[in-house]
């Protein structure tokens, strides 16, 4: 336990939370300057797998490339010194390196395994994740990698007799450093001009992949918009939404939200395996151009039900702002959501809410996990008998939430195999994770037919419609792209392109017509930005922040 406690406050050359034990004390001081240094060469040799991988794709090992290639290891040896030396400081070193070093450990992990980009949207999925999604990510490989690069030169931190010398030295030394690793970041890339002027302009999204630089940036932002959050108003929106007295028999809308399911992988979209073989016998209509609002669930499912669209939609609007959600729920529309996922993302803070992820809720679960078909059991617990208002409920599936997908289906729905049976996408073949991944989706088309069926034989009260839409895609291993998350602008259309379901009752309101206006739509370049519109256009919600031109049922 000596190795925890805490220095005195009277020691002189350290002072941190994991002070140096007495035993160590006597051994030779180092200035604090190496430690920086080490852990600079370390983490940019040895933690930049994925960034060395993706250079090398587009820079390869000829002749004209061997000098930059070269320079590059020595430019992010010097970023890393300025970044290290920031944090550097006599009283916080020691934790900050050992936090540092888990943080790009992690981070290098990562990106080696699925090649992902840990931005600020990221590092919020990351925060947003439970404990059944980080089992999920967890292996073995993992383990190895926080070990070997994240633990063990900790260990090699603490251990050292760091040496800070006097107070004005010691800045002295630091400024020292930095701007030596300054002058020799400057010298190397004005050697090279050209080819990191080629480099930056040409191939943004290759640093990205500079670990621990841009996690680093990342966390910055992320931390910033936690400021934009706190120095805004929370808005309501909506306030003039009216809902008017219409004959005939309540509206009732399931919306369900789908995970990770991309558009050219359903059948129902012309995709050449049958990954709908129920849906196909129902009379649905399948939106062929639907692109989602991010590549992550963060992102998207705030966005989709926001009034604002994706081009004005960030994190700190999304959450200090109302919803559709909440204006329909104003207007009396009884609004519900049903989440076999890991949380609504903010959308449902005010509306009724309950998680099925457990048995104590879900009543279809097995020995892997509980079943998104439990949610339809649980229904009419939400759906009263005898209404006197509309409703709207959201089902949040767990879907093909990844890098699991063999876990997201039942044994029957195996019909592709080989599958995938590991979280380890790289240890498998390209055929084995589209397999695992396609019978997800055949277990998603059974479960909407099954959501189908319910709502056609238990609830003639209403007027019923279905309507699904996945959150985002999914790369599987096209470009040695592995699950989602990258930066919109850069992500291929893989993680972009989406289903979009619609059903109808035979009761819906002019269904003929209705039917016609959608089919008209199916070919259209569509997005999330629909969606709000459309759900405030089937309750006939009159409002100003509706848009007839975004809304799927509009003529």
């Amino acid at each position: 336990m000596a190795i925890f406690w805490p220095a005195r406050l009277t020691d002189s050359y350290n002072f941190s939370f994991w002070a140096t034990p007495s035993y160590l004390r006597r051994t030779k001081p180092v200035s604090f300057v190496w430690p920086v240094i080490i852990c600079a060469v370390f983490i940019a040799l040895l933690g930049n797998v994925a960034f060395a991988t993706n250079i090398l794709e587009k820079y390869p090992l000829v002749k004209g490339n061997y000098l930059f290639l070269i320079s590059l290891p020595i430019v992010l040896v010097c970023i890393n010194i300025i970044l290290i030396s920031l944090i550097s400081f006599k009283y916080i070193i020691k934790p900050a390196l050992i936090i540092l070093l888990l943080a790009s450990s992690s981070t290098a992990y990562f990106m080696d395994t699925y090649n992902v980009i840990i931005d600020d949207v990221m590092i919020d999925n990351i925060f947003r994740t439970d404990i059944g999604e980080t089992l999920d990510l967890l292996s073995l490989k993992q383990v190895l990698y926080i070990s070997l690069l994240g633990i063990l030169p900790s260990i090699f931190v603490l251990t050292l007799n760091i040496d800070f010398g006097k107070k004005y030295s010691s800045i002295w030394r630091r400024a020292g450093l930095m701007c030596s690793a300054f002058i020799v970041l400057l010298a190397t890339m004005l050697l090279m001009g050209d080819t990191y002027a080629s480099f930056f302009r040409e191939n943004k999204t290759l640093r990205f992949y500079a670990n621990p630089s841009y996690s680093i940036y990342s966390m910055g932002n992320y931390l910033a918009s936690f400021y934009d959050m706190g120095t805004r108003e929370f808005v309501e929106i909506g306030l003039d939404a009216t809902l008017p007295l219409v004959a005939g028999k309540p509206k009732l809308v399931v919306f369900v939200v789908g995970e990770t399911v991309r558009t050219d992988h359903m059948s129902l979209n012309g995709y050449a395996r049958d990954t709908n073989p129920q849906l196909a016998k129902e009379d649905i209509i399948a939106f062929q151009n639907f692109s989602s609002c991010g590549t992550s669930t963060a992102v998207s499912v705030p966005c989709m039900f926001a009034a604002h669209d994706r081009a004005h939609h960030n994190k700190a609007k999304a959450e200090t702002s109302e919803n559709v959600l909440d204006v329909l729920q104003r207007v009396g529309v009884n609004v519900s959501w049903l989440d076999n996922n890991s949380d609504s993302k903010g959308v449902a803070l005010r509306i009724p809410y309950e998680t099925y992820k457990t048995g104590a809720t879900n009543p279809v679960c097995d020995a892997v996990e509980c079943r998104d078909v439990g949610m339809i059991d649980v229904l009419p617990k939400y759906i009263p008998k005898a209404p006197e208002h509309d409703a709207l409920i959201v089902l949040h599936q767990m879907g093909n939430h990844g890098p699991a997908y063999y876990k997201r289906y039942s044994k029957e729905f195996e019909i592709f195999t080989p599958t995938c049976q590991t979280n380890l996408l790289e240890d498998c073949s390209k055929e084995e994770i589209v397999n695992a991944y396609d019978n997800a989706i055949v277990y998603t088309d059974y479960f909407l037919t099954q959501l189908i069926e319910s709502l056609k034989k238990n609830y003639p009260e209403y007027d019923v419609a279905m309507i699904y839409a996945s959150d985002h895609g999914e790369s599987l291993g096209e470009g040695n792209l592995y699950l989602h998350g990258l930066p919109y602008m850069f992500a291929p259309s893989e993680q972009k392109q989406v289903p979009v379901l619609v059903w109808l009752s035979d009761s819906w309101p002019e269904r003929e017509t209705t039917i016609g206006r959608l089919e008209s739509k199916v070919d259209t370049e569509l997005s999330h930005d629909n969606i709000s519109h459309t759900l405030l256009g089937m309750f006939e919600v009159q409002t100003s922040i509706y848009d007839s031109s975004k809304d799927l049922f509009a003529d």
